[in-house]
């Protein structure tokens, strides 16, 4: 009987270990640019869901093409806490957004801040939220 509940304490002890690792590798920022990158372009939609809220942005590259950009934030509720709401960005709408590019080269992005059309500038960061 002892022996029993000890497996079973060593098997949920080592189930939560694994599980904090990969939550912790979820929230890491290996697989960004640490280096800011600047995008300038068009609203075309914004998620404003679980887990993490998106926005998607169409941007010109340097030869003139639309590139397709999401834009990854921290979820709905931090983001609400600061003011934001679903309804903010417009599709169509001009719109500045600065990250952490994904290392991959994929047109993806950690969002750190965005500026709006007025100039007026929002943080995606703040407290202890994680993206």
């Amino acid at each position: 009987m002892v022996k029993g509940r000890l497996v079973i304490s060593f098997a949920v002890f080592a189930a939560v270990l694994l599980l904090g690792t990969v939550l912790s590798a979820h929230h890491g920022s290996a697989a960004y640019d640490l280096n800011t990158t600047t995008i300038s372009g068009t609203i075309v939609e914004f998620d404003f869901v679980n887990p993490h809220c998106q926005i998607h942005v169409d941007a010109k590259d340097g030869k003139g093409n639309i590139v397709h950009w999401t834009g990854e934030f921290t979820n709905p509720a931090a983001l609400h806490r600061r003011g934001w709401t679903k309804e903010m960005f417009k599709p169509g709408d001009p719109i500045t957004v600065t990250g952490n590019k994904a290392k991959s080269g994929a047109p993806f992005m950690r969002v750190m801040k965005v500026q709006m059309a007025d100039g007026k500038e929002l943080n995606a960061f703040g407290g202890d939220d994680e993206n």
